[in-house]
């Protein structure tokens, strides 16, 4: 009896040690086909996540990206929130951290609401890069700026004094009084209409409150305050259609000149119908290709450099003190060009 259950033991042992080798080696199956399945994959993840899905101008930004994911193999994530929310893209680029994503590439909702998120991001390794709208600058690697606010303002002013003929009264059209970015490009409005325009006067400058309605009214209150008007630079995307549909409505189409801020889908009809001479934004397309090539850069652990050529886009500038790439030059869309471009 005592030889029997000598041998007893002695199988149950060999069983027990078998079943934990067998089970030594199941995992080590697992995490091979794991890693095996990393290596075949081999692409870097890179996240774009817009202010809001669905807007042609960040879909419009998102082929762009597309085109240097696909150059460079890269995985592109296409995500953001339904409306312009900021706690919504908080959660979703949280989701992303999960996922651990190579780089995330945000148009900021609201500069402050997600910076603690993309910190996060930056502390899980993450290359983290703004375009569109930043955040803070200690919340990401990289801005993709499209322009600057001089560029931008003092192109504004070239335009409509090109319109009026160099001479003349003109307001502004702008969204709120108190809207800060629109105030900056006032200044340089105001600075290259002193430098460069003397006979040029700046009547007025009317808020529209962001709404098209409002834009519509405010213009005709202008056009019978100040019956010298000769032109209104129209500062949001949607005061320029509110202001050219007024221009329309009063039969002022040639008499009044408008040039504004708007998307070429918004202005098409009144660009046709010469309502306004121009509306001036930037290639969209190419703001999202510059961001998806700067994606590659942090990757290579490359730095820019000021006056770097990027392929399709050409030179840009980059400020090392704030660590922003500004794309260049704005771009006008007139009746010429306008079906060119669909956002």
């Amino acid at each position: 009896m005592k030889v029997n259950r000598k041998i007893t033991t002695l199988l149950m042992l060999v069983f027990v040690v078998s079943m934990l080798l067998v089970g030594c080696g199941s995992s080590n199956s697992n995490t091979a086909a794991k890693q095996d399945n990393q290596g075949k994959s081999g692409k870097k993840v890179v996240a774009m996540v817009p202010k809001v899905i669905g807007s042609p101008y960040f879909d419009t930004c998102a082929e762009g990206a597309k085109k240097v994911a696909a150059e460079f193999g890269f995985e592109l994530l296409y995500t953001g929130p339904t409306a312009a929310d900021a706690a919504q893209q908080v959660n979703i680029i949280q989701d992303l951290i999960s996922k651990k994503v190579d780089v995330l590439i945000v148009s900021a909702n609201d500069a402050q609401a997600v910076a603690p998120v993309l910190k996060k991001a930056k502390a899980a390794g993450i290359k983290v890069i703004t375009y569109d709208a930043d955040t803070t600058p200690d919340a990401r690697d990289l801005f993709i700026n499209q322009t600057t606010p001089e560029i931008l303002g003092r192109h504004i002013m070239d335009n409509i004094a090109k319109e009026i003929g160099g001479s003349g009264e003109y307001a502004i059209l702008t969204a709120s009084l108190t809207a800060s970015n629109q105030n900056v490009w006032i200044k340089w409005m105001k600075d290259q209409q002193a430098a460069k325009y003397p006979d040029i006067k700046l009547v007025t400058i009317a808020p529209s409150e962001e709404d098209q309605q409002k834009a519509f009214a405010q213009t005709q209150n202008l056009v019978k305050a100040y019956p010298n008007l000769k032109g209104i630079a129209a500062l949001s995307t949607v005061a320029e259609p509110g202001a050219a549909q007024a221009i329309e409505q009063m039969g002022l189409i040639g008499k009044i000149k408008l040039i504004g801020l708007a998307t070429p889908n918004g202005m098409r009809q009144y660009l046709k119908s010469g309502a306004a001479q121009s509306a001036t934004l930037w290639d969209v397309g190419k703001l999202g290709y510059l961001s998806m090539y700067m994606a590659k850069q942090l990757l290579d652990g490359k730095t820019p450099t000021d006056g770097m050529e990027i392929p399709t886009v050409g030179k840009v500038a980059y400020k090392a003190d704030t660590k922003e790439i500004i794309m260049g030059e704005p771009l006008d869309f007139t009746k010429e060009n306008v079906d060119t471009f669909n956002f």
